[in-house]
């Protein structure tokens, strides 16, 4: 294991995103847009995510960034994680597929509230749907309670 090189992040669909560490400037690309992480690293190996936003210039974004300094300051931020995506949509659904599965503390909008709170991008919650499916069927055969979601009387 590298300490700076590439990091997995995992989704909460379960499907794991590559990223690269961008600790300068000049190892943040500017010909396109993407995904970017705030990370904190404690002990050398283990990493928490503090921010997950999304950039059309991943440069022009994350030079200046008005969340920086809280992360840095405060929270102790050690380096940003980027990875290119070329298309806003996919931009979109990485996302939220990030915050929903990580839940850094320093995003709130895209947080599940609720057990029941279903993603907003069509295919994410098209799984979100059959992995509950699935669970409360498993939940079912071995009569652990009511499926969520279901009135107890």
């Amino acid at each position: 294991m590298m300490f700076y090189g590439r990091h997995g992040w995992r989704g909460e669909s379960g499907r794991t995103y590559t990223f690269r560490c961008a600790l300068t400037k000049a190892c943040i690309p500017d010909d396109s847009g993407g995904i970017y992480v705030f990370v904190r690293r404690r002990y050398a190996f283990f990493l928490e995510p503090l921010y997950v936003g999304k950039a059309a210039n991943l440069r022009e974004r994350l030079v200046g960034h008005e969340k920086w300094g809280t992360a840095w300051w405060v929270l102790g931020a050690t380096e940003r994680h980027v990875m290119r995506v070329p298309t806003e949509t996919e931009r979109r659904k990485i996302e939220e597929d990030l915050i929903r599965g990580l839940k850094p503390r320093m995003n709130d909008v895209q947080m599940p509230r609720h057990e029941n709170d279903a993603p907003n991008t069509a295919s994410l919650r098209r799984s979100w749907e059959f992995r509950r499916a699935i669970a409360d069927w498993f939940r079912s055969l071995i009569g652990r309670g009511q499926p969520r979601g279901t009135a107890k009387g």
